[in-house]
This record gives C-alpha cells, sequence and structure tokens, in this order.
C-alpha cells in the first residue's frame, strides 16, 4: 500500500510517494506550474488532487474527480504536514461517487 506524505521545507510544499516525489501530472492538466498546495482551495491544491488520483486510479478518473476531490480532501489538510494512505484516497473517491 503507497503512502502519501505532505511536508513544509521552509515555504516550500513537498509532497512523496512512498519517499520519492509525487508526479505533479501537469502533462494531465496544468493547474498549477509552479507545485503541489494542500490546505485551502485553489491551483496548487487542484495539482495536488489530480496527481493524488492519477497515482491511485487511471488519467480519465482523475481529471473528472480532482476537483472535487480537492474540495472534500486536500482543502482541509493540515498547513505543517499529513500522511494519507492509498486506501484512504481510493475509500474518499468511493465515497465521493455514490453522493
Amino acid at each position: 500500500m503507497k503512502v502519501y506524505q505532505g511536508r513544509r521545507i521552509g515555504r516550500a510544499a513537498e509532497v512523496t510517494v512512498d519517499g520519492r516525489a509525487l508526479n505533479p501530472r501537469l502533462d494531465l492538466w496544468n493547474h498549477s506550474p509552479s507545485g503541489l498546495e494542500w490546505g485551502y482551495v485553489g491551483s496548487g491544491p487542484a495539482q495536488l488532487a489530480l496527481a493524488l488520483l492519477a497515482d491511485c486510479f487511471d488519467a480519465e478518473t482523475a481529471v473528472e474527480w480532482h476537483q472535487q476531490y480537492k474540495e472534500s480532501v486536500v482543502a482541509g489538510l493540515p498547513y505543517r504536514g499529513w500522511t494519507l494512505t492509498e486506501e484512504e484516497v481510493r475509500r474518499e473517491l468511493a465515497s465521493l461517487q455514490t453522493q
């Protein structure tokens, strides 16, 4: 099971999956070429939502659901840092899809 972690290094946000940098998937949608973010509703959090979903699911699912996932999960992640498992990402998307 994959583990995603977000942390702050100074003012920069870093997101990893199993200790490696998470691919922001700018090839699918370029919301934020300046990087991934969380803790609010904006372009950086949209890019993170897309990247997380694309890493757990297929590209089509990620593009279709990332805005809802951003609002439901990414906007509420703690500023200082967070950890999510692949299971948590999958469970939350399943919940969104049934609403």
